[in-house]
């Protein structure tokens, strides 16, 4: 088929999901996935090779963004709050998902492993919506809140790394070469910024993409994941981009113009429906899903409650913490691309991602919103 009729497809239905988006009032990532969904199982459309690299460019920057807006002084702030109740939100979810999928459900390591990591995620998107629209970004909760997603996200990305990489030289080397230019490029990208900052050439930007693909490509080699090191340097950057937000714009209009639509169509377009019709189907994604909350609050609502949050602002917590979308995705995805999971596997996890994203959320909002909130620490 015509190249440029492809783009067009694809472009398309990229605009279809920001109309419904608007529409709707739903995150435009959850459109993009139904989307996919539809496009992939009635139009049957199917991934080629610049498709997947402009989808996986898109995971990268998506990433980066994400661990860009994690403000450095708001997490150390609230540091011991953000560790624990972070760590125990990634640990929990994913051994409890990894015990079912491997002793119940009899998945292979890897791919229990897989809905383990898929599971254990909180989506920073959903969850900083609703900060945004609560106006609870502005109250120490809502940054307590914030922060703890930023760790659990972390703990998924770095366990992923670890995980699935090939223990060789070349994974020396991606973890020495990553270490050096996390203490390094705070104080270059600042130097360089202000030598060559606001250019139609954009230098900036094409800066930050140079060091994200060689150390994509360097924990390609190593058989590690390219987000993990978009993350920790998006991180470390974070105090740069919060000094210039005009240059975070920008990055924000290429990544979702342009290339995070490619990343969650394709993950969309990867859903097999039939697989999600039979009554042994639904069973494992309720479940799935079932596992995913009990687990979060197992671990999350007596960490809060040790911290004296409350009854109420424990249980909100709570639920947003047991959102999904984005790192489930990701992760899912790295495991059907790798062959550690089916595409029915697959279309189960993405599945329970997509509800995780809806469910706790509509009940968090709806029973468990603070009431008010006061400026000062909890």
């Amino acid at each position: 088929m015509n190249i440029w009729l492809v783009a067009a497809l694809w472009v398309g239905l990229a605009l279809v999901a920001a109309l419904g988006s608007i529409w709707t009032g739903i995150s435009v990532a959850l459109i993009e996935i139904a989307v996919g969904v539809l496009a992939g199982n009635l139009l049957h459309i199917a991934p080629n090779d610049w498709i997947n690299f402009l989808a996986g460019f898109g995971s990268i920057l998506l990433t980066f963004l994400a661990g860009a807006e994690i403000d450095p002084d708001v997490l150390r702030a609230n540091l011991k709050e953000s560790l624990v109740i972070g760590t125990v939100a990634c640990l929990s979810p994913a051994v409890g998902a990894f015990s079912v999928a491997y002793w119940l459900l009899h998945w292979p390591f890897h791919g229990a492993a897989i809905c383990g990591l898929a599971l254990s995620t909180t989506s920073v998107a959903v969850v900083y919506a609703v900060m945004i629209e609560s106006g609870l970004n502005e109250t120490e909760f809502g940054k307590v809140i914030l922060s703890a997603c930023f760790v659990n996200d972390l703990g998924t990305v770095i366990i992923l790394g670890l995980l699935f990489a090939n223990y060789n030289r070349w994974l020396a080397a991606f973890v020495v070469l990553t270490g050096i230019i996390m203490w390094s490029i705070p104080t270059v990208a600042g130097w360089y910024f202000r030598k060559v900052g606001n250019r139609v050439s954009e230098p900036e930007i094409k800066f930050i993409l140079l060091i994200l693909f060689i150390l994509g490509g360097l924990a390609g080699i190593a058989g590690s994941e390219a987000v993990l090191p978009a993350y920790l340097i998006g991180l470390v950057l974070a105090r740069q981009f919060l000094h210039n937000r005009v240059l975070m714009h920008r990055m924000r209009a290429i990544a979702f113009s342009v290339l995070t639509p490619f990343y969650f169509l394709r993950a969309g377009s990867l859903v097999a429906v039939k697989s999600l019709v039979t009554p042994m189907a639904l069973t494992i994604v309720v479940g799935l899903l079932a596992v995913k909350m009990a687990t979060k609050f197992i671990a999350v609502m007596p960490a809060t409650q040790a911290f004296k949050f409350g009854r109420r602002k424990g249980l909100y917590t709570t639920l947003l913490m047991s959102t999904g979308l984005t790192f489930g995705t990701i992760s899912a995805l790295y495991g059907f691309s790798h062959r550690y999971i089916d595409r029915q596997q697959y279309s189960w996890l993405v599945t329970v991602v997509i509800l995780s994203a809806i469910v706790p959320t509509i009940i968090a909002e709806r029973f468990f919103r603070p009431v008010e909130e006061s400026p000062k620490r909890v």
